[in-house]
């Protein structure tokens, strides 16, 4: 039997970031947000498609489900079946699921960009719901964020061993 040759890549420190609270914010989050990118980018297509456990995860519906997130907190999207976030379009390949991803967290950043009060509802364009605080959706992203960055760090180690972020 031959192992399997294991990419690991150097692990990459929380980030220093300025002192307020909003810089520290969204240093985790774009750490956070460029640690999943780079789990998902790279990985074998149909690997990275495949269930990885028996709910049916895998890397690219992670990706897509968090690019939902990103544009419904963000930019106001509507979302009416979030089980189906998981699940990436068959044709979808890792490249246009990644660019995706990133054109959202772009879009996103642009709109925090903007507020500059954490305590401030956040913009959004969906009519008849509260808008929760800047603060608040923040703090969401991070641990959506980081709970499927977790969940990717096993994945991509089950497809081919790549360790790190």
């Amino acid at each position: 039997m031959t192992a399997t040759p294991r990419t690991r890549r150097r692990d990459t420190p929380p980030p220093r970031t300025g002192d307020s609270e909003a810089e520290v914010l969204r240093g985790f989050l774009d750490y956070l947000r460029a640690s999943i990118a780079a789990k998902v980018e790279g990985a074998p297509g149909p690997e990275a498609r495949a269930a990885g456990v028996p709910s049916g995860t895998n890397l690219l519906g992670l990706l897509h489900h968090l690019t939902s997130v990103e544009r419904t907190t963000f930019l106001g999207d509507r979302v009416t079946d979030w089980p189906s976030t998981f699940h990436a379009a068959p044709e979808d390949g890792v490249a246009e699921v990644v660019a995706r991803y990133r054109e959202a967290v772009t879009e996103a950043n642009a709109v925090l960009d903007a507020c500059t009060d954490l305590g401030a509802p956040l913009p959004r364009a969906q009519p008849n719901k509260p808008a929760p605080s800047v603060r608040w959706a923040l703090t969401h992203l991070i641990e959506e964020t980081g709970r499927h960055a977790g969940h990717a760090d096993i994945l991509r180690e089950l497809i081919d061993g790549s360790t790190g972020r």
